[in-house]
């Protein structure tokens, strides 16, 4: 296994990240969340299409596309997009963005609740 292959939940999703970047995300809910989200930048959508007709921007997150289950390829594209990211292929990945932090609440409100400053 790669050392810097890591799996996280995400959204009701396993998200597969490859050196920091978030390549991949395993969907297993109803569609059009059931198969394999493809991160990528949208100037990567035409060529991946022309090498894996079968992937479909997708209808909710349209900046990324998107592999059903239900599709009869689905087995053999999806694992020779595992291959090709594992590769490192330069289409595939997106950098994550960074959490945002939650601000604590206002002064009034901590009162409110019982908090103390």
């Amino acid at each position: 296994m790669d050392a810097s292959f890591v799996l996280r939940a995400m959204f009701g999703t396993k998200a597969a990240y490859l050196d920091g970047r978030l390549h991949l995300c395993f969907c297993a809910n109803e569609e059009p969340w059931r198969g394999v989200l493809v991160c990528t930048e949208r100037a990567h959508h035409a060529s991946l299409q022309t090498e894996f007709p079968s992937l479909v921007s997708h209808p909710i997150l349209g900046k990324w596309l998107y592999l059903s289950e239900e599709r009869d390829d689905f087995q053999p594209t999806a694992r020779r997009l595992v291959a090709l990211v594992r590769r490192r292929d330069p289409r595939f990945g997106i950098v994550p963005q960074p959490k945002k932090r939650r601000k604590s609440a206002a002064p009034s409100q901590r009162m409110k609740h019982g908090f103390a400053p």
